[in-house]
């Protein structure tokens, strides 16, 4: 008897001295539940420095240890690993969260598995709690899980070995309207992620093979039986020891139905552009090359289609003058666009015809373009100056006429763009009105201080007051300003007496 047990004393040293260096923990149990040996590597996933740290039985192991499983369900008298093992229980791979009694938070995470080793008669001689430290491999798991989770980019993720899916993220479930339990257990081609897709049997060859999956545009089909486009793509990954696929998306409908409605857009505009019934051209704002007109275009100016498209205003010489066109593509340049820019546009045949021009920058296919559309006012023009002709015929003194018929007749002889007006002579005082018909009698300053009795500073105050509520800059230009509207100094010959200051 006595050498059968020195002979299980010589097996079990030879046991540890075995397991000693090993990096798995690994602890011995004896049948009455004493603690009986734990190697280096298992006294330091418990932060212990001698087995009696552990306790000198599973009792005391449990009064100094709490464990949990990762669902944060704590274990019970009966539920340790070291209670099963005990109790002749063979497992592999449970998992636990093990923290110092009294602890806020687990310290380390331990995979354990059991194993029971018989004397010659088969019972159980020395139970062995064989652990793994898997505190790095858990965290790294958590932080992916975490930044899966937070990820807003659309993604899934399958295992290879049965290509179901075992992880969903929110941004997926936003972007598809899927709930998280309509979506793990399914199938990679179940819920196929790449339906519709050109690349499909390229996909499907390398998702078998545990290699990339190229991006490629896909049809997802929607718990409400509509579709979305989008672009998916496959990364090989391994969540713990197993292999999976991480597929991710990016949500192409904004992009279709942009598209659509810029298709849309562009075939109303296009109808428009085609149909209308005053000339228009479109062309680019950098060299202002032409891309198309109309055919009022055509027919306006003679050219054909063939002529004009790829040339610019300046190689068929559009306008009667190069300044004139110049101007134009300065404003537009400048500003944008404008509005009733009178120009005389110049035909193919040579023939000047008066039009008003009004222009918009525009994006066209993604270019900075120019829509330029002309209005002929040859004929209006002409009766106007015939009608201003006639009156200022038989009105030979107009000196009697009314200020706001001379500001019609002067807006007739030279039209305002839209938006602009002449400034009124309404606006001026009697003092200024009175200085500006000697101005545009030819007097200078003297002279009109002399006439008024007034200081030439006076005068020189009064006249710089009358440039800028006509917006004029020159005397020359007040003076036609003045002559338009019949401002002619008569007013001051009916005064008769000295003027007040």
């Amino acid at each position: 008897m006595v050498d059968t047990l020195n002979g299980q004393k010589v097996e079990r040293q030879q046991l540890q001295q075995i397991i000693a260096g090993l990096t798995e923990g690994v602890i011995l149990i004896d049948p009455d539940q004493t603690i009986a040996w734990a190697n280096e590597a298992a006294l330091r996933m418990h932060g212990a420095g001698a087995v009696e740290d552990l306790g000198r039985n599973v009792d005391e192991y449990r009064l100094r240890y709490q464990l949990r499983y990762r669902n944060n369900h704590l274990l019970d008298e009966g539920s340790y690993p070291a209670d099963r093992v005990i109790a002749g229980e063979l497992f592999t791979d449970v998992v636990v969260e093990v923290a110092r009694f009294g602890a806020a938070e687990p310290e380390w995470v331990h995979r354990v598995r059991s194993l029971v080793l018989t004397d010659g008669a088969g019972d159980p001689d020395c139970l062995v709690l064989i652990v793994t430290d898997a505190t790095d491999e858990i965290q790294a798991v958590e932080r992916f899980e975490s930044a899966f989770n937070a990820n807003p980019a659309p993604a899934l993720i399958c295992r290879i070995s049965d290509l179901r899916f075992i992880r969903v993220n929110q941004g997926f479930m936003d972007m598809t309207g899927y709930a998280r339990e309509a979506v793990i257990g399914r199938s990679v081609y179940d819920l196929d992620v790449m339906a519709g897709a050109e690349k499909r049997e390229i996909g499907k060859a390398r998702l078998s093979e545990w290699a990339t999956v190229p991006q490629m545009e896909a049809c997802l089909q929607l718990p409400d039986g509509e579709t979305k486009l989008v672009i998916v793509a496959g990364q090989p990954i391994e969540i713990g020891d197993e292999r999976c696929m991480l597929f991710t998306f990016a949500d192409l409908e904004p992009r279709r139905k942009a598209e659509s409605a810029l298709r849309n857009s562009e075939e109303k505009f296009a109808k428009t552009f085609r149909l209308a019934p005053v000339p228009m051209k479109v062309c680019t704002l950098d060299g202002f090359r032409i891309l198309d007109v109309n055919e009022a275009f055509l027919k306006e100016t003679g050219w054909s289609i063939e002529e004009v498209v790829g040339r610019n205003a300046a190689e068929i010489e559009l306008w009667d003058t190069a300044a004139t066109r110049r101007k134009q593509e300065r404003e537009l340049i400048e500003t944008g666009g404008f509005r009733g820019y009178e120009a005389k546009l110049k035909k193919k045949d040579g023939s000047i015809t008066d039009c008003l021009v009004s222009a918009e920058t525009v994006t066209i296919g993604g270019e900075a373009c120019v829509l330029d559309v002309f209005q002929d006012i040859t004929v209006r023009k002409t009766s106007e100056l015939e009608l201003v002709k006639a009156i200022e015929e038989a009105l030979a003194d107009t000196s009697w006429l009314s200020r706001s018929v001379m500001e019609k007749l002067a807006n007739l002889r030279s039209p305002q763009p839209d938006g602009a007006r002449r400034a009124g002579g309404a606006e001026l005082t009697d003092k200024e009105r009175q200085v500006l018909g000697l101005v545009s009698q030819g007097l200078d300053d003297k002279e009109i201080a002399e006439t008024l009795f007034l200081s030439r500073n006076t005068v020189r105050n009064h006249v710089q007051r009358i440039y800028a509520k006509i917006d004029v800059h020159r005397r020359s230009e007040a003076i036609v300003w003045a002559r338009e509207r019949g401002i002619v100094g008569a007013e001051v010959a009916r005064a008769g007496t000295k003027p007040k200051r």
